[in-house]
């Protein structure tokens, strides 16, 4: 059932759970995908914990243990979040230790409400790494303006990030800038950069599903011959501009000092629309030193019946590119498309944690010791 996960994995692209649970932790599930599925790693995000919160698997006693002590739904959050993540990196610790830090890491993702606003994402940043005390922890940043400074200082601290919520080739490219810039302050510093890793989370389904909505609009025969193909020309022209910005002398500057390369993450790898193969944004973005994150849901159908045939990315930056001209050439504007996409992506987060405050308030309540 393997051999696929294998074949992929041995292409240089390591698996990464885009999903957690404290059942699928205790009940050893995790452990059994690392085992069994070449899983390498762990992704979060708000709608995940508000998924698994709201689900009450093992929740009930951590829960009114903080509805005993009176904490605010905040903190009772972060504290059940980073409980999660710290055990999941005790998990996945000995990929950690045999990759050199490359793998066995798990994301965690700061409050998606401080999205827009720098100071406040570089402190939170700096809370969770010391609240989760794992070396192999990924922050998740989103890609926003504001996010962009926050990466660097946040790298330039020493701590490992996890970029996300990255939809256009030029954020992509200022993301590579703002983790450059964060190793160039590292070693200013004097820290080991050896020890800072970073991966770079560029959305992919999402990009077809809006897209291919403005085509069907269109109904041309024209249009209908560009359906689900934006979204794999993006991502390949994204894996190009990490080799070009990898091959510089900006880079083998930082190398020669020890720094690591920030990998592509393939994010969203779930297909939305039911027409397409279940397993499309993973064996068309084969490529070395890249991540694909998956749901269970695509990380099972990938064992099934995934046909890794090799690298599926380098050798058609060309044909990519083609798609992006011929969408232009039909009035859809690709800036107006991935600007959309970025500003969706944090309001359907921050929703999500807000819905997470509200049942987990709750929950709270109902926990609550009984006044005598």
């Amino acid at each position: 059932m393997t051999d696929a996960l294998k074949r992929l994995a041995d292409e240089g692209v390591a698996i990464w759970l885009d999903d957690l649970s404290r059942g699928r932790i205790a009940s050893g599930n995790l452990a059994e995908l690392i085992d069994r599925s070449h899983v390498v790693g762990v992704t979060t995000n708000p709608s995940i914990f508000q998924k698994a919160i709201s689900g009450g698997d093992g929740y009930e006693d951590q829960l009114r243990d903080l509805a005993t002590r009176g904490v605010t739904v905040d903190e009772a959050i972060r504290m059940v979040t980073t409980a999660d993540v710290r055990d999941a990196a005790d998990v996945l610790r000995p990929l950690f230790d045999s990759t050199g830090g490359r793998d066995g890491r798990v994301s965690i993702e700061v409050d998606p409400r401080l999205a827009h606003r720098t100071a406040a994402t570089v402190a939170e940043a700096k809370q969770l790494a010391w609240l989760v005390d794992r070396p192999n922890t990924l922050i998740k940043i989103p890609a926003t303006e504001a996010g962009l400074p926050a990466i660097t200082e946040v790298i330039g601290a020493g701590i490992s990030v996890n970029v996300t919520l990255i939809f256009s080739l030029d954020r992509y490219k200022a993301v590579i800038d703002a983790y450059l810039a964060g190793l160039e302050q590292a070693r200013a510093a004097g820290l080991d950069l050896s020890e800072i890793h970073s991966v770079a989370s560029f959305f992919v389904s999402r990009v077809d599903t809006e897209i291919d909505k403005r085509l069907d609009k269109l109904g041309t025969e024209a249009a209908k011959a560009l359906k689900s193909r934006a979204a794999l020309a993006n991502a390949r022209l994204a894996y190009q501009a990490y080799e070009e910005a990898f091959a510089g002398e900006r880079w083998r500057s930082l190398e020669e000092a020890g720094a690591n390369k920030q990998r592509p993450l393939w994010a969203s790898t779930g297909v939305k629309d039911p027409a397409l193969p279940d397993t499309l944004y993973v064996t068309e973005l084969v490529a070395p030193d890249t991540v694909n994150t998956m749901p269970e849901a695509t990380l099972a159908a990938t064992a099934d019946h995934g046909e890794i045939t090799g690298d599926t990315v380098r050798g058609s930056y060309q044909d990519a590119q083609a798609v992006l001209d011929e969408l232009a050439a039909l009035g859809v504007s690709y800036d107006e498309v991935v600007r959309l996409l970025e500003d969706e992506g944090v309001q359907k987060f921050e929703q999500a944690w807000l819905d997470l405050l509200t049942s987990t308030e709750a929950e709270l309540r109902r926990l609550a010791p009984k006044e005598a």
